[in-house]
């Protein structure tokens, strides 16, 4: 067998003011055929696990480029043409192949392409022809669109949120490719729509059970091959936004389509309950100053670089700063020129300085202090998982008591190597203060004596009911109170 593989993929706010170019991807992560690192990034494990099963089969895996970018806002067209094309010339050149196996996000869009992956996968298909088998690993913050449907065989998206999970998918979508390349597997994708957006954090109650359930059926039922929840993304306006609930089956599309439906409508049934309860910046500073154990971690749930935002809100700071909170330290906001100006002063400076709040409304105002430059590091990175993410050029400053890392390259608080690897030891700290949503989680919840979700200001559209949506569907929770009509 001949399989060819790559990796596009990046996550858009299209609410975001940052807009995506080459470098993004650059800064993040740019591997041309055969450059790819041993350890996968978030999009591209079906290459890393693909080397192996292909070396473990006596199969040949051609490598195409992989390309990852920092969710952000929309891509430029010439941006996301050039990377696309460059793909898809290298599966012109591999041809004839027996599969095509990639690494999407779900959720791009670029200046002219509302569904980046449909048009990507439509061109795969055209290139290799309706007999080819083409399958796909996606997250499932993304939006699944007809003509994806159309294009591709099947998908498998990560179940965990946080995406703990993405080389375990990798290898169910290489399972089920090597089953169907060798005949012992038909897969058929079924979809419900549950017509409704939420934010289903996989750490809790009731999606902790509902993923639970989900892997059990997975394993109990012969004929259903894979169970994938797209819990859509509500900062992406487009038209087929939304939750859907994907069966792939055996060659069974109505036993399929009716897994799907009763595991949507139940899944619809719980809508509202499954986000993590959130309070405002002076009840978060509030509750951490009171704590008797440390650290305790504040997620600055809304400015997540990991959803497309800039990653420079100052509101939680600046109630610290307000209150004289001490003992604290910021990880991170983003902000290249302050990162410029303390490189180019150096370690030990102390150094005027205007940092944060420069991307959008509703993240605070820009802080003014003399600051002490603590540390310096180039092209930094902090753990995910068994991967690496960089978070580019980082400074470690001091700030009346407080320490704060700068970045020049935007990344959300995966782990707490994010402080070490900047000369903060986080269990030393009793408020460590973060920029994720959940993907923290898995990694900080080891060292935290307690997590608290602060919704402070407005970087993210994160109440659907009252988003200024123009192409996203009208007929979705929490926009009408039952779609469904039951």
């Amino acid at each position: 067998m001949r399989i060819f593989t790559a990796a596009l993929a990046t996550e858009t706010n299209t609410f975001s003011p940052i807009c995506v170019d080459r470098r993004a991807f650059e800064a993040s992560l740019y591997a041309p055929p055969g450059q790819h690192p041993q350890t996968p990034t978030l999009c591209s494990a079906p290459i890393t696990v693909g080397r192996r099963v292909c070396a473990e089969k006596g199969w040949e895996l051609i490598e195409g480029t992989a390309a990852w970018a920092d969710p952000a806002g929309l891509v430029n067209r010439s941006t996301y043409e050039g990377l696309r094309d460059e793909v898809l010339n290298q599966l012109r050149a591999a041809m004839p192949v027996d599969a095509v196996v990639l690494g999407l996000h779900g959720a791009m869009v670029a200046a002219g392409y509302e569904d980046t992956e449909g048009d990507i996968l439509a061109r795969v298909r055209e290139i290799v022809g309706p007999d080819i088998l083409v399958c796909a690993e996606l997250d499932p913050h993304s939006h699944l669109t007809a003509k994806r449907l159309a294009a591709a065989d099947f998908f498998v998206y990560f179940k965990e949120f946080p995406h703990t999970d993405f080389v375990d998918r990798a290898e169910d979508l290489w399972r089920i490719a090597v089953e169907t390349l060798e005949g012992r597997l038909a897969p058929v994708m079924s979809v419900f729509d549950c017509r409704m957006i939420d934010v289903y954090p996989t750490s809790r109650d009731p999606m902790r059970s509902f993923v639970d359930k989900v892997m059990r059926l997975e394993k109990e039922d012969a004929d259903i091959v894979s169970i994938s929840v797209i819990h859509g993304f509500m900062a992406g306006d487009v038209p087929e936004m939304g939750t859907k609930m994907l069966v792939v089956s055996n060659n069974k599309p109505k036993k399929g389509e009716a897994l799907a439906r009763e595991l949507g409508l139940e899944l619809f049934s719980k809508r509202g309950t499954f986000i993590m309860p959130q309070i405002d910046e002076i009840e978060a500073v509030t509750q951490a100053v009171a704590a008797t154990s440390w650290p305790v971690v504040i997620a600055d749930v809304w400015d997540n670089p990991g959803g497309g935002t800039a990653g420079d809100a100052t509101v939680l700071l600046q109630e610290l700063l307000d209150r004289k909170v001490s003992d604290a330290a910021i990880g991170t906001i983003w902000d290249p020129m302050a990162v410029q100006i303390c490189m180019a002063a150096g370690q030990g400076a102390e150094i005027p300085l205007r940092f944060g709040a420069k991307s959008a409304p509703g993240t605070g105002n820009p802080v003014d202090g003399v600051v002490k430059v603590v540390k310096l590091v180039e092209n930094a990175q902090m753990r995910f998982g068994e991967s690496y993410a960089p978070f580019g050029d980082a400074v470690h400053i001091t700030l009346d008591g407080i320490d704060i890392i700068l970045n020049s390259t935007r990344a959300q608080s995966f782990d707490p190597s994010l402080f070490s690897v900047m000369g903060i030891d986080p269990t030393s700290k009793k408020i460590l203060v973060i920029k994720s949503t959940n993907h923290f989680y898995a990694s900080f919840s080891k060292i935290a004596a307690d997590i608290i979700y602060c919704s402070a200001g407005t970087p993210y559209p994160n109440t659907p009911a009252k988003t200024a949506y123009r192409r996203a569907p009208k007929n979705i929770w929490p926009m009408v109170a039952d779609p469904h009509g039951r």
